[in-house]
């Protein structure tokens, strides 16, 4: 453990208002770990980060109220989950660090990853494998994900295999679903790659573009129980099927305080074209947040938007939306003090691409689908709903 990491003895019993006696039972029950210095006198440190963890499990316990108020609210855990952590500004999932997926895997074997913990992407993405299909079978490609929204009841309804709960089983369901929204963005239904299926359509002239999509795809895969998430977690905790999950999911989506907020980058993006100094500063003159920019969880800045931006600027270096984005980030950082999160990011890939107006929010639903998946696969294994209480303000009853 570094110095940042670890405490004392004396530090970390404080911070937990217990004995050192206590301090050293909790470690021999496992609850906090500990390594020597390899000073003579055999002195310990111990994780910071099971301290602090421990210190918000006793403040749970005290004030269990206002924990739950305080949970809602990016604050302590609300559930359990083996899937995403996001820790010391970092994205992991299941113990893999995201932005080293998106440079070394393809999505469908990350996704493979999210739901059954194996790259193996050919024992789940079979050609077998394929969504119901309305007639005609002719999707609207102008807005491919409202177009998947108005097929998902009637294709769940079709989807017979969608109804198991069974951990494969909601795999093998969420390669079907990836797929029907694939189509509905390209309009053929193909066991290509994704990121493959994307560049033919929107790039056909521009083969490297895959691996950017394929990057974008798995930086948006899962992030914790985002609002979303927990909205197909409640869904799938009452026994309805994924396709059901995933239609809340992407109603959450939309909002603009989530994925529908690349559309408010879009707006600045178009806004600032001529004068990106003057468009900031006329929104902070008139007290708005530049849209975009800083992420709650990521104080030092978004990894997933550094690495996808850093891939972009690479792949198309002196392209004018390049440029603009790169003095917005200035703007920003000087103005703010805020760094680009994945929003951003995803409107200069799609700018600099030259992708449909649709794409960034498109890329984003398309990658998040997997993370969903995941997030009800193990949902349903915990066989339990999610039923949380309010705690009422209003008027006293009477009788």
């Amino acid at each position: 453990m570094g110095d940042r990491d670890d405490l004392s003895a004396q530090e970390a019993a404080e911070l937990l208002g217990i004995s050192k006696a206590t301090l050293y039972s909790y470690v021999s029950r496992g609850l906090i770990r500990s390594e020597e210095t390899g000073a003579a006198d055999r002195t310990r440190r111990y994780n910071r980060a099971d301290v602090l963890a421990l210190q918000q499990r006793k403040a749970v316990r005290r004030n269990p109220a206002q924990a739950a108020a305080q949970a809602l609210d990016f604050g302590a855990p609300v559930l359990e989950s083996a899937i995403t952590l996001i820790d010391d500004g970092r994205l992991y999932y299941r113990g893999r660090e995201a932005v080293e997926l998106a440079a070394t895997h393809r999505f469908e074997e990350v996704a493979c990853w999210l739901w059954v913990e194996d790259f193996d992407a050919a024992a789940l993405f079979t050609p077998e494998q394929m969504p119901p299909l309305p007639a005609p079978s002719a999707p609207d490609r102008t807005q491919p994900v409202d177009t998947f929204q108005q097929l998902l009841l009637a294709a769940g309804d079709a989807d017979l295999a969608a109804h198991s709960p069974a951990l494969r089983a909601v795999a093998q369901t969420g390669v079907r679903l990836l797929r029907l929204l694939t189509w509905c963005i390209t309009g053929e239904m193909s066991a290509a790659p994704i990121a493959e299926q994307l560049q033919r359509c929107w790039s056909p002239t521009q083969p490297e573009s895959e691996h950017l999509l394929d990057a974008a795809l798995i930086l948006c895969a899962d992030h914790e129980l985002n609002i979303s998430a927990f909205t197909a977690r409640c869904i799938a905790s009452a026994g309805a099927s994924p396709y059901l999950a995933v239609e809340g999911a992407l109603c959450a989506l939309r909002g603009y305080r989530h994925g529908g907020s690349t559309q408010r980058v879009a707006a600045l993006f178009a806004a600032a074209a001529d004068h990106p100094a003057r468009e900031v500063g006329a929104r902070l003159k008139r007290g708005e947040a530049l849209p975009g920019f800083g992420h709650t969880l990521y104080p030092d800045g978004d990894p997933r938007g550094r690495l996808l931006i850093e891939l972009v600027s690479t792949a198309r270096a002196g392209h004018p939306l390049v440029e603009l984005g790169r003095e917005l980030i200035e703007l920003a950082a000087v103005s703010t003090g805020q760094l680009p999160n994945i929003d951003f990011a995803l409107v200069l890939l799609a700018r600099a691409l030259e992708l449909p107006s649709h794409a960034p929010f498109t890329l984003f639903a398309l990658g998040r689908l997997a993370g969903w998946i995941g997030q009800i696969g193990e949902q349903y294994a915990e066989d339990r709903l999610i039923r949380p209480r309010a705690r009422y303000v209003g008027r006293p009853g009477f009788p």
